[in-house]
């Protein structure tokens, strides 16, 4: 299960560097392609949340630094949920 890293672009143009333990989140982005904030969140925190019970599937407990980047993401994602134009983009993944 190779852990992967996904560079976010948030509608103020700052940028984030996430972590997921599989990359499987792969499947829950298209780089580049704009997701509006709430899409962006439910997506990555299902992807996440997919990643994690793989982990635990494998070692028999889940993975905490999934779980905590969920919670960066929506804390992060908050201030731009009122705007229904906000787009976040996933830039690239990286290894």
């Amino acid at each position: 299960m190779p852990e992967l890293s996904f560079r976010v672009r948030w509608p103020d143009d700052s940028t984030t560097l996430c972590y997921s333990p599989s990359s499987t989140i792969r499947e829950a982005f298209v780089p580049g392609h704009p997701y509006p904030v709430a899409e962006f969140v439910s997506r990555s925190t299902a992807a996440l949340e997919h990643a994690s019970r793989r982990v635990a599937e494998k070692y028999g407990y889940g993975c905490g630094h999934a779980q905590a980047q969920i919670r960066e993401i929506q804390s992060l994602a908050a201030p731009f949920a009122a705007d229904p134009q906000a787009r976040v983009i996933v830039e690239s993944f990286e290894n």
